[in-house]
């Protein structure tokens, strides 16, 4: 299903065009299984481990990943909101053909595999069921584009696997590549035009496609760094803390100037009322839908840690 780009005019101060996502915290049920399907079957380099959490990301400085064991964990919820999945952005599209054969080789199963125009993207669970996403971007200059409006056209398209796979390595990697990162998260949501309204018109991000049931966001032209949909949660409420799921995103900033031009954004939002967490070199604050985000400068504040 294509999606249109937004008719929404940028917010007058955008969010800082060099953000990134630096990484995110998931709380799971069973910390030994997380580890060995991310660092095994996905291939991120463990950092650290203890028998409460684990870290894990090509740099240990700043973990893409943090891993959280529930003490007394629930069953997972999917009709709740939160996470619809993690995505990890490849650098090429041979190194996404090196993370395919290796989750192959640990024989995890893959769910999904898709053209969206602006990607070449496959789709798989964690052992608690949360989403992952494996992509690598086409080049911008040929990313869809509306013929009116600015933004981008994301479609759903059968993916050529094999020729995707043609460009593997002979041998799959035992890790991802050190130039992984998490490119977008994309979240289950109560209510999209609010959720979306919060992320563009509070925190600044522009909207760059959408459909009546998902909107799609990011910071300088990116295709998104957010994602929203309520495919399964439409008008429904956080899971309980004791599932499994996502309990942080990391965002990173460029410059103690832009931080603070966020917090100008978040302390004239909603008169003030809004719950802001403001700490030496980053500022906490949850989303509409009770997603716990952090953004950060970097790179004395990145590491996705609450």
């Amino acid at each position: 299903m294509g999606t249109e780009a937004a008719p929404i005019a940028s917010p007058p101060r955008a969010i800082d065009p060099s953000l990134r996502i630096g990484g995110a915290r998931l709380a799971v049920s069973d910390l030994g299984r997380s580890v060995d399907f991310y660092a095994r079957a996905l291939g991120l380099p463990l950092i650290a481990r203890d028998e409460d959490g684990a870290t894990l990301g090509p740099d240990r400085e700043r973990p893409t990943l943090a891993l959280a064991r529930l003490e007394h964990p629930s069953a997972a919820q999917p009709h709740s909101t939160g996470l619809f999945h993690l995505a990890f952005l490849h650098p090429s599209r041979s190194a996404l053909a090196g993370t395919i054969e290796r989750v192959i080789a640990a024989r995890w199963p893959i769910h999904g595999a898709s053209d969206h125009g602006v990607s070449e993207a496959l789709y798989l669970s964690d052992p608690d069921g949360l989403g992952v996403e494996i992509y690598a971007d086409r080049p911008r200059e040929q990313w869809p584009r509306p013929a009116a409006g600015e933004g981008v056209e994301m479609v759903t398209r059968p993916l050529d696997l094999d020729d995707l796979l043609a460009q593997a390595p002979l041998e799959p990697p035992p890790e991802m590549p050190a130039e992984v990162v998490l490119g977008h998260v994309h979240l289950k949501v109560a209510d999209v035009p609010r959720a979306a309204a919060f992320y563009r018109d509070v925190l600044g991000f522009v909207e760059q496609a959408h459909m009546p049931s998902a909107a799609f966001l990011a910071a300088s032209g990116y295709h998104h760094h957010i994602g929203l949909n309520s495919w399964q949660s439409r008008g429904a409420r956080p899971a309980a803390d004791s599932a499994p799921g996502l309990r942080l995103i990391a965002f990173e900033l460029s410059s103690p100037a832009e931080l603070a031009a966020l917090e100008d954004r978040l302390s004239d939002a909603d008169g003030g009322r809004l719950m802001v967490d403001r700490r030496p070199g980053r500022v906490y604050v949850s989303d509409p839908d009770g997603n716990r985000l952090m953004f950060a400068v970097v790179p004395a504040a990145g590491a996705p840690r609450a």
